[in-house]
């Protein structure tokens, strides 16, 4: 089985469902076998943010299950902003600019074409 990266409780939850079915147990057996309660297991499944990290690993254990903690990489993390020497960044900004100005004569425009109803009416 491939690493799973957990995220978050709603990521843990459908993980551990899908294990669970997987083995071809019922929210009752596997609560039993992890001596855990099958009302604490759904809540789990749920998503929801209740759990101890003991259960958990109570429960991992009867999946066959391992938790295993790294450390971010290089690749895992957000890249950084580009600077203004990044012929990307300067591509985007001068996008943002040519947007920018076209809102602005728009908005005079119509600014213009007001002040002049007005002046007829």
């Amino acid at each position: 089985m491939p690493d799973i990266e957990i995220p978050d409780w709603t990521k843990l939850g459908s993980t551990v469902r899908s294990e669970r079915k997987r083995a071809g147990l019922t929210q009752q057996a596997l609560a039993e076998r992890a001596s855990l309660s099958r009302s604490w297991l759904a809540r789990l499944e749920a998503g929801h943010r209740t759990a101890e990290l003991e259960s958990i690993m109570r429960l991992l254990r009867a999946l066959d299950l391992t938790l295993v903690l790294r450390r971010a990489s290089a690749d895992d993390e957000p890249p950084t902003p580009a600077g203004p020497n990044d012929p990307a960044y300067a591509a985007a900004l001068e996008s943002l600019l040519t947007r920018r100005s076209r809102d602005m004569d728009a908005r005079s425009r119509a600014w213009t074409a007001t002040e002049r109803r007005d002046d007829d009416g």
